[in-house]
């Protein structure tokens, strides 16, 4: 039998108060029966009893991080080196005081907030600036290259101008309840940031959530977000998970069918699939069907990769498209100009059977419930084979099977 492995962790998050005598350490199996993985974000919930009393990190302890997960639960992540098919390791579990190291940093610059990771800067949550939404700018590659375009917030000679309203990282879209929230025109829809709930650092991941109204033009609530993102403390490429839950308020929310939505970004302009007139593109794009460039618009695919040289080195920027997701896999608002977007709603622009029906991607939430939609971002180096960003899709959508060992004694 293998020799379980050390593991620490770092208590973040949990109910306030003393910690009660536990057990002194808690075994977890994880095992790869399908398939390989590379390092791979682990999640699991356990009863908060089992987590064993806080000792200091030792070195070559392999951290990881709890937080609360409701009354008398607590959710530990911790990220799993490489795991090779029919591989299983156990892993010993010691809550840790402290961690050496840099890890995940996550704190308020004014109204907004800023996300480091190893000390250096992954990505603002600016609230402040756009007319009418929330985004994430800048947006950076492992090395430091920033892959989304600089304008509309910063100007720079000889970058494009057009779509004004392509800020960053965003979520919106063009049509809720017949609001507009995806332009910055004249008679637009606002998604005004309301709050944070949670800032918090660690040595595995940073985590952020924030509140969001959705206003219509005459400034009446329609409904409301909470979203959180988990940035994490990863050595291949970058790791972004970001969830949105959205509530109707006052009434039901009509998502419409439409092409101009709905989780994107606009990446820099020398990764372009196309250029211009005139102009050598070096960028390109792949979906998880093996489809590139322009004609992946409007393809329903697992995921989609966008790739390109960025400061003279080839950088990439996927988005994954959660299985949970409404209409998974998902319909792509993806150009070869820059735009790149997730968007589910807009079947009639998107499938030529459709183009006469423009309610085909048209869904309703009703009052009293809510919709969720869930990506994880996958910032690389290299091209897509290179970054092995079909790997990371699969320990996206399939992770690792995990097996908590009981503590003796505990029922």
């Amino acid at each position: 039998m293998r020799r379980p492995i050390p593991f620490a962790t770092l208590l973040l998050a949990l109910m306030g108060g003393a910690m009660p005598a536990q057990a002194q350490s808690l075994d977890v199996r994880v095992s790869a029966p399908d398939r390989s993985y590379r390092e791979t974000p682990i999640t699991f919930t356990v009863p908060s009893e089992w987590v064993p009393p806080i000792r200091l990190p030792r070195r070559g302890d392999v951290l990881a991080q709890v937080e609360s997960a409701g009354p008398g639960r607590t959710q530990v992540t911790f990220i799993v080196p490489d795991l090779k098919q029919g591989e299983s390791r156990t892993y010993r579990l010691y809550p840790a005081k402290a961690h050496s190291g840099s890890g995940v940093e996550v704190k308020r610059d004014g109204a907004n907030a800023e996300i480091r990771v190893g000390g250096r800067l992954f990505t603002r949550y600016d609230t402040t600036t756009g007319p009418n939404k929330p985004y994430f700018y800048p947006l950076n590659a492992p090395d430091g290259q920033q892959i989304v375009r600089h304008g509309p917030i910063e100007k720079r000679e000889g970058e494009t101008t057009d779509h004004p309203h392509h800020r960053g990282l965003w979520f919106t879209h063009g049509d809720v309840n017949g609001v507009d929230f995806w332009l910055e025109s004249k008679g637009a829809g606002k998604t005004a940031h309301t709050g944070y709930e949670a800032l918090e650092s660690g040595p595995v991941y940073g985590l952020m959530r924030a509140k969001t109204d959705w206003l219509a033009p005459d400034g009446k609530k329609i409904a409301e977000d909470a979203r959180t993102v988990r940035v994490y403390n990863t050595r291949d490429g970058q790791l972004m998970d970001f969830t949105i839950n959205v509530t109707p308020v006052g009434g039901p929310l009509v998502w419409g069918d439409t092409k101009e939505g709905t989780f994107g970004l606009r990446v820099a302009d020398s990764m372009r699939a196309n250029a211009g007139k005139g102009k050598i593109a070096e960028g390109q794009i792949v979906n998880s069907e093996g489809v590139k460039g322009a004609a992946t618009w409007g393809k329903r695919a697992a995921w989609v990769d966008y790739f390109g040289p960025v400061e003279g080195k080839t950088v990439g920027v996927a988005i994954l498209d959660h299985p949970s997701n409404l209409r998974h896999p998902t319909y792509w608002h993806v150009r070869d100009y820059g735009l790149f977007a997730a968007n589910p709603f807009g079947i009639h622009d998107f499938d030529p059977a459709q183009k006469s029906n423009r309610r085909a991607g048209e869904v309703t939430t009703p009052l009293g419930q809510s919709q969720t939609f869930r990506y994880r971002l996958y910032l690389h180096n290299g091209t897509t084979e290179d970054a092995k960003v079909a790997d990371v899709w699969n320990a996206y959508a399939t992770p690792p099977t995990v097996t908590v060992l009981k503590p003796k004694g505990k029922k």
